[in-house]
C-alpha cells in the first residue's frame, strides 16, 4: 500500500472535551454530555454537562489551591499569568479556529479575538504586583500609631462566564479574578464551551496550580444556584447571567453575605477593562500599630 493509499485510510480522531477540575481532566460524574454546534448548526463536539457534583468538587479544589495562591508573592503571579499567554500564543491556530466556529467568524477576525485575549493575559500580569498600590496605603491619623491598608483576595469566586464573547470576554472576566490571588469556579458560554475547555488545557501547562482555576460547561441555570448558596464560594461575578438568573442568583447568594458583582453591559470587549474587576474581589484589611517613644523626650518615629 502507498503511502498516500494509507494516509486516506485513517479515521479520523475527534477530540475529546473534557472539564478542567483540579488540575485534572474528568468528564462529568453524571456522565451526561450535550451537542455543541458552530454557528449554522453543524455538529463540533459533545460537551460535558456538568452536574452539581461536579460544581461541588470544583468549590473544594479551588478552596484547595486558595491558601497557596493567595500566599504566593505577586510577581510569582504575574509569572505565571505571563506563562499563561505564552502558552496560549503557541496554540494560536488551534484558538483561531475554535473561536470561529464558535462565534461565526472569519479566520481574521477570530484571529484578533485570539490576539487580543493573548494581551488580555500580559496586560493583567502587569498588574498583579501593582494593583496593591492604588488600592492600599498608609492613612494618616490623629495618634502615636502606623495606619496601614492593604487589599487581600476575597477567596473562591465563582464567574458565569459571557454567552457571547466565548474567550475574549471569558479572559477578561476570569484573569483579573485569579490575578488578585483569588481562585475561580467557572461555568462557560453554555452555547460554545469549546474555546474555556481548551483553555484549561494551556492552564495545565501553565505553571498554574491545580485549582486555582476549575473550568465546567452545561447550563448555568442547573449549577450557577447551586454555587451561589454554598457555603464555601465568597463571591459570585454574574457576567453572564440573564436578567432572571441574575435575580435568582443574587438572592441566594445572599445566604452567607457573598460579594456579588452584578452583569455589567459591554459593548466592547475589546476595550480597556481598567481594575475595576480587580478590585470587585478584593478585601481590604487595615491595621494599626504603635509608634512607640524614643527617649526621654517622648518623641515618636
Amino acid at each position: 500500500m502507498s503511502t498516500v493509499e494509507s494516509s486516506s485510510a485513517r479515521l479520523s480522531v475527534f477530540k475529546t472535551y473534557k472539564l478542567y477540575v483540579g488540575g485534572k481532566f474528568p468528564r462529568s460524574e453524571s456522565g451526561r454530555v450535550y451537542e455543541v454546534t458552530d454557528s449554522k448548526g453543524n455538529w463540533l463536539a459533545n460537551a460535558p454537562l456538568s452536574s452539581r457534583k461536579d460544581a461541588r468538587d470544583a468549590v473544594v479544589a479551588a478552596r484547595k489551591a486558595f491558601g497557596g495562591w493567595s500566599g504566593a508573592t505577586a510577581y510569582n503571579r504575574g509569572q505565571i499569568l505571563y506563562r499563561i499567554a505564552e502558552m496560549l500564543e503557541g496554540r494560536r491556530d488551534q484558538f483561531v479556529r475554535e473561536v470561529g466556529e464558535a462565534e461565526g467568524l472569519s479566520k481574521s477576525k477570530a484571529g484578533a479575538v485570539v490576539d487580543a485575549a493573548v494581551d488580555r493575559w500580559v496586560w493583567y500580569a502587569g498588574w498583579t504586583d501593582k494593583i496593591g498600590q492604588i488600592t492600599g496605603g498608609t492613612n494618616p491619623v490623629a495618634g502615636p500609631f502606623f495606619n496601614l491598608s492593604t487589599p487581600e483576595p476575597t477567596g473562591v469566586v465563582t464567574v458565569i462566564a459571557p454567552q457571547a464573547s466565548s474567550f475574549l470576554g471569558l479572559v477578561s472576566v476570569v484573569a483579573p479574578v485569579i490575578a488578585t490571588g483569588n481562585t475561580a469556579v467557572v461555568i462557560a458560554s453554555e452555547k460554545s464551551p469549546l474555546p474555556a475547555l481548551s483553555l484549561g488545557e494551556v492552564l495545565a501547562t501553565s505553571d498554574l496550580p491545580g485549582g486555582v482555576v476549575n473550568i465546567l460547561s452545561g447550563k448555568a441555570s442547573e449549577m450557577g444556584p447551586h454555587l451561589a448558596s454554598h457555603q464555601d464560594v465568597n463571591a459570585i461575578d454574574l457576567a453572564g447571567a440573564d436578567t432572571a438568573l441574575a435575580k435568582e442568583l443574587e438572592i441566594a447568594a445572599a445566604d452567607n453575605l457573598k460579594r456579588v458583582l452584578r452583569p455589567q453591559p459591554v459593548d466592547d470587549w475589546n476595550a480597556d477593562p481598567g481594575t475595576s474587576r480587580m478590585t470587585a474581589f478584593l478585601e481590604t484589611k487595615t491595621v494599626w500599630h504603635p509608634t512607640g517613644s524614643l527617649g526621654s523626650g517622648g518623641s515618636s518615629y
